[in-house]
């Protein structure tokens, strides 16, 4: 089935902060979607927005947005703290909803959000963009191919994205990340969580510590973590936003990723780079074509052309809210060992 399969969807955007031009970007370019309106509290970030990519009606309060616009889907770009509220208007509306990440402040809440939506009836989906990026898309095919085997040994992933340092650290893109007393697992560490449960099944059991590197910010801001899959192998999570990588963007790839199975090795390089080494013999280079449009390989593009075809086929979405609280359970686990220095079991 195709993007425009059908009537167009009319969507709107709650949300026109920094993170959201690449949201926008995308839903300009997909078939089959007629963006109609954008919400911000902020009118010049609204009116900015609307400008910028052709879109005609324009709110400050999303109640009037809803009274006034008919609306296949809503696409929520705002801070967590929001998310309860504007996911419980927009569900009772019978309005479909993708939600930015992190989906609220504490576990409890987005628990209450997931439950807002299943027991509305509506479709609903997490932006959990990192399982999208074409590099760990086309890993995923490697591995259900059988090319390095079938059976995973290690993941190793390695981020240092060097932004965490210094007086200033965050402020240019976004200063809320100094006073977020859960920062580093609970900001990004869900990505990977994400990207591990996407590439080698469920995680079992999970061993973690962090520590804070820069005075100046409330939360961790470096983590190692160590995760026992259901089916297979570990992973292991190797981050801190403090010290410097050497790539040229350290947020293209956001790190380094080694798959190890038993038929041999898969490198992402921070480059995007891919190379297979089966056993026995030499790397060699893995040829496929990483978009450099957008975010982080078009990945934002990619998760919205799957919420757009989910919404079209009926098929559900691989990060819904159900899976997605899978995702938070790790992340949970994981600062429950930080503090017991135990391995933890997830419980959703």
């Amino acid at each position: 089935m195709s993007q425009s399969d059908g009537p167009k969807l009319r969507g709107a955007v709650v949300g026109a902060g920094y993170f959201s031009q690449f949201h926008f970007d995308s839903w300009k370019r997909i078939p089959g979607v007629d963006l109609v309106a954008v919400c911000d509290s902020n009118p010049a970030a609204a009116e900015r927005a609307a400008k910028t990519y052709g879109i005609d009606a324009v709110f400050t309060d999303h109640a009037n947005m809803l009274a006034e616009v008919e609306l296949d889907f809503v696409d929520i770009v705002t801070r967590p703290d929001t998310h309860l509220t504007l996911v419980g208007d927009f569900a009772a509306a019978g309005v479909a909803i993708i939600c930015q990440k992190p989906l609220a402040p504490t576990v409890a809440e987005a628990r209450q959000i997931v439950d807002v939506a299943c027991a509305a009836g509506v479709r609903f989906m997490v932006h959990e963009n990192f399982r999208f990026q074409p590099w760990y898309r086309e890993i995923k095919e490697l591995l259900e191919s059988g090319v390095v085997g079938h059976k995973v040994h290690t993941l190793t992933q390695r981020n240092r994205m060097g932004d965490g340092w210094g007086d200033d650290a965050y402020l240019a893109r976004q200063p809320y990340f100094q006073t977020m007393e859960q920062f580093l697992i609970f900001e990004a560490g869900i990505h990977t969580i994400d990207t591990f449960r996407y590439l080698a099944g469920e995680i079992d059991r999970v061993w973690c510590m962090h520590r804070k590197l820069n005075p100046v910010i409330a939360g961790e801001d470096t983590a190692i973590g160590i995760f026992q899959f259901a089916q297979s192998g570990v992973g292991v999570y190797d981050a801190n936003r403090y010290n410097e990588s050497t790539a040229d963007d350290p947020r293209y790839t956001f790190g380094e990723l080694l798959v190890e199975c038993d038929g041999g090795t898969i490198r992402l390089y921070d480059d995007a780079r891919l190379t297979i080494q089966p056993l026995g013999q030499p790397e060699a280079p893995h040829p496929y074509q990483p978009s450099r449009h957008g975010f982080a390989g078009d990945c934002v593009h990619q998760t919205q052309l799957h919420f757009v075809r989910g919404l079209r086929s009926g098929e559900a979405f691989e990060t819904d809210g159900p899976s997605y609280l899978k995702s938070i359970a790790v992340q949970e686990a994981m600062y429950r060992s930080a503090e017991s220095m135990m391995w933890e079991t997830p419980s959703e």
